[in-house]
């Protein structure tokens, strides 16, 4: 069974212009206006989002009539939330760097990348038994594992991505392996 697979990074918000580990905080008025004037999306069989308050109000603004899917969350950052990567490498180089070099590890008593990778490849995974197109707005470090689970790239990898606010990323899947679509 053929599927199509659009993710959509969420609008900027504050914390992420300050590199801050993402609350539920809201999108920049900015990101809302950038958002509405985006290309019309094609038709879509499924339109999913994720729970957090920027990415609800980026489909919003996208109009798009989207579900919440807690699978789309955001990588739980646990105590480090709300904070500072400056502060952290300030205050605990070695937790940082644990966390930065080990899939594994999860100093911060939250999500490890090896977590998020089985949770988001598992829900694509889903999705593809399903068919057709989806439509997920979620988050750039989900939207990164993804592609590392696409690629069957190490974990490793998550830190050459980067995908930016409002990003778009595509991918395809023929029932047997998924694949990274790149179009004009």
């Amino acid at each position: 069974m053929n599927t199509r697979l659009t993710w959509i990074c969420h609008g900027a918000t504050a914390a992420s212009r300050k590199t801050l580990f993402p609350l539920d905080e809201p999108l920049e008025d900015k990101a809302a206006e950038e958002a509405a004037r985006m290309a019309v999306l094609p038709h879509a069989d499924r339109i999913v989002t994720s729970q957090a308050l920027r990415a609800r109000q980026t489909a919003e603004a996208l109009r798009l009539r989207a579900r919440t899917d807690p699978a789309l969350r955001d990588c739980d950052h646990g105590r480090w939330a709300g904070r500072s990567i400056a502060a952290i490498a300030g205050e605990e180089p070695e937790s940082l760097m644990a966390w930065m070099s080990d899939p594994e590890a999860a100093p911060h008593g939250g999500e490890s990348l090896a977590d998020l990778r089985t949770r988001i490849g598992g829900w694509m995974d889903n999705e593809c038994a399903l068919g057709g197109h989806v439509i997920a707005v979620s988050h750039a470090a989900v939207i990164r594992v993804a592609v590392a689970y696409v690629l069957q790239a190490p974990l490793s990898s998550f830190w050459l991505v980067d995908v930016e606010p409002l990003g778009i990323v595509r991918m395809t899947s023929d029932g047997r392996r998924w694949s990274l679509r790149f179009q004009n």
